[in-house]
């Protein structure tokens, strides 16, 4: 039988009297492949803090019976060994006193991985990471001999490294077997068995309704046969055990009818699946491009200090399409999208060109609105289709009346996000849009670059991503911009 490592038993964890997480029973065995996902918020570092004994439950054990290597998407490197052969494999500065955010990230995968751990405990471990980056960390993993629970909202990564899927919905953590493709199979299977279900529940329902009806109606007529005169009644035979029978007949039926109705009450309801309304990005006659190249360089030459990132590159980006920009940490891809942005030299960009930029930074707000209140004032869609684009991006409820000076970091991305794709824009450009969305939000990300008319300008590390909405693909290697 195979070893336990960590085991969860009625585990409860409560912040300010909100319940974050319910656990009856979890384990992690000895070679278990754990993919950890759910919405921002939901409660996945929590979990993993309480694996590794940061957090303690409100309520209930966790029971540790082997050391964990863990690695924390926000906590800085701490000072400690690293082997000095991984130092170099991932290009770590020796000297820096200024990591970067993928250096820090490099450097805390090295302190990892100069130790062994049976169970390794990871949290979004490739999100400053680029290319090179992520396949050190898939080699790793791939021969890693031990238990490993990693949180990711990289689905390629997760498609290649686990065998099981811990969603965490509502504060409890629901387990699939397979891989994240297959875990959407079985959610799509979930959903179409719940349209099956609210359909039958419909029908039963309406069965039931009219079976009630029914026997009501008959309970009224017979109400009615038994209140005939008294001359008609003792003109018949054996009244008396005529006026019982009816009294008794009258009596089962309205009972038959109020047990029909008790049926009711105990049906079981499904409920009816949501349907997302259609998203379509209009755009205005106005804001029409009609260069079929509205971004073109002629021997565009890009430097920062004395390092050349673009050397004497033409390209012409061609219209309507979603351009995908790729290259590894330094190699110039936010500083091509920071140069057409600003209309830089060497840069041809039609003038009619409208452009919405998303920069890799932390969004805040002055302005003292509410987060619906926000968008109304920067677009001229309908509201119904404004709260459906919100909640697209999981502002729901109560959330879209936030002020949206109190939103959090990825709050504060996801509607910055929503107000590019509302605007009068006919180009958007994003850099490493991904980064700080979870799963959802970066598959409604997906379907709103499908469903904008205009061009799109992006550079990410994210390969489903690249794969699901990109037309073109280009390369920044050894300072050219090379077709992919």
């Amino acid at each position: 039988m195979e070893q336990i490592n960590f085991e969860l038993e009625n585990v409860e964890v409560t912040y300010l009297d909100k319940e974050i997480l319910k656990i009856e029973r979890l384990a992690v065995h000895q070679f278990d492949r754990i993919g950890v996902v759910g919405k921002n918020g939901a409660g996945k570092s929590t979990l993993l803090n309480l694996l590794a004994g940061i957090v303690q439950p409100t309520s209930g054990k966790v029971n540790r019976h082997v050391d964990c290597g863990y690695f924390e998407q926000v906590e800085a490197p701490v000072a400690a060994e690293a082997d000095p052969s991984l130092i170099g494999k991932l290009a770590v500065p020796k000297d820096s006193e200024e990591l970067s955010g993928g250096e820090q990230t490099r450097l805390k995968l090295a302190q990892l991985f100069t130790h062994y751990y049976e169970t390794l405990l990871i949290d979004e471990p490739t999100t400053h990471l680029d290319q090179n980056g992520i396949s050190f960390l898939m080699d790793e993993l791939r021969y890693y001999y031990g238990a490993l629970v990693l949180i990711s909202h990289d689905r390629a990564v997760l498609d290649e490294l686990v065998t099981t899927i811990w969603e965490i919905r509502d504060g409890e953590v629901h387990v699939y077997k397979g891989n994240y493709s297959e875990f959407l199979k079985q959610k799509q299977l979930e959903r179409e068995q719940q349209v099956q279900g609210h359909e039958q529940f419909l029908k039963e329902k309406s069965r039931l309704e009219k079976a009630a009806q029914e026997k009501m109606k008959k309970a009224e007529k017979v109400a009615q046969a038994g209140s005939m005169s008294k001359r008609e009644a003792n003109a018949k035979p054996n009244k008396s055990f005529m006026t019982k029978s009816k009294g008794t007949s009258q009596k089962s039926v309205q009972r038959a009818a109020k047990a029909i109705e008790h049926r009711m009450e105990n049906l079981e309801e499904v409920e009816a699946v949501q349907e997302e309304r259609q998203i379509k990005f209009r755009q205005s006659k106005a804001l029409e491009l009609h260069n079929k190249f509205p971004i073109m360089a002629d021997r565009l030459t890009l430097q920062v200090m004395d390092k050349v990132l673009l050397d004497e590159v033409s390209f012409q980006l061609p219209l309507g399409k979603k351009i995908a920009i790729t290259g590894s940490n330094g190699s110039g891809k936010s500083t091509l999208l920071h140069h057409i942005a600003n209309s830089g030299a060497g840069l041809t960009i039609s003038p009619k060109a409208r452009i919405g930029y998303f920069q890799q930074m932390s969004y805040q707000f002055t302005r003292d609105e509410t987060v619906l209140e926000f968008v109304k004032k920067r677009s001229e869609y309908d509201e119904g289709f404004l709260r459906s684009i919100l909640g697209s991006m999981q502002f729901v409820g109560t959330d879209i009346q936030k002020s949206v000076k109190s939103l959090s970091g990825g709050e504060a991305i996801r509607l910055e996000l929503c107000r590019l794709f509302l605007g009068e824009y006919n180009i958007l450009m994003f850099d490493e849009p991904t980064n700080f969305l979870d799963i959802q939000a970066i598959e409604a990300l997906e379907k709103f670059i499908a469903a904008y008319e205009g061009t799109i300008l992006f550079v990410t590390h994210d390969q489903a991503f690249i794969n699901n909405v990109a037309d073109v693909k280009y390369n920044i290697s050894g300072g050219k911009l090379n077709p992919v």
